[in-house]
């Protein structure tokens, strides 16, 4: 099938999730025991988790669209990888809640570093489909080497995910640290050492 539809529906699932973020900030009520300005720094774990859930999802929408674009296109299995992926960051938006309300609980960061760690997977192995069992479906041919290459950045996220998720357990500050230090490192194209055409 043409991957018009393919990627219109994704970026509508991505847009509902990216949107559902800013629900789980939630404004402080009346206190007379604290001040306005107090309660709001309080609540500093939700700005914080929705800054990384934001960041991150915005860039798997970009890689997202490099990844699709290369795509004339598209059979059921990648229709089906595509929807899992989806899934997994549809349930970014509960994570990110779960952890703002619940950080000093090891679980909630657990649960948060697992739902990243899930969907770097999801696209990883979309992304590996495509790549690797697919070339012949790509609008312009790659050689394997570049394939490969393309491949590995999109499975350098997936060892610090796996590490912040034990962590957790030791401390949910650093498993958080290291969420919104992956977010933070693929901001920036440098880092990656890539463009953004070129997935």
């Amino acid at each position: 099938m043409n991957t018009g539809r393919l990627e219109a529906f994704s970026d509508g699932v991505i847009a509902v999730a990216i949107t559902l973020l800013v629900l789980g900030i939630s404004v402080p009520g009346k206190s007379s025991r604290h001040s306005f300005a107090h309660q709001l720094l309080h609540q500093w774990p939700e700005y914080a988790a929705f800054v990384i859930s934001f960041l991150t999802i915005g860039i798997i929408w970009i890689n997202h669209h490099s990844m699709i674009t290369r795509l004339r296109v598209a059979d059921h299995t990648i229709l089906l990888l595509n929807l899992v992926l989806l899934m997994t960051i549809s349930i970014l938006p509960f994570a990110t809640d779960l952890v703002a309300e619940h950080l000093e609980q090891p679980v909630a960061a657990a649960v948060y570093a697992a739902a990243f760690l899930v969907m770097a997977l999801a696209f990883s192995f979309l992304n590996r489909y495509i790549l690797l069992a697919r070339p012949h479906y790509l609008g312009t041919p790659l050689s394997a080497e570049r394939r490969r290459q393309i491949l590995h950045r999109s499975l350098t996220g997936l060892v610090p995910y796996a590490i912040a998720v034990p962590l957790a357990f030791v401390s949910s500050y650093i498993t958080l640290a290291i969420c919104a230090a992956l977010a933070v490192f693929y901001t920036t194209p440098a880092a990656t050492g890539r463009d953004i055409r070129d997935g």
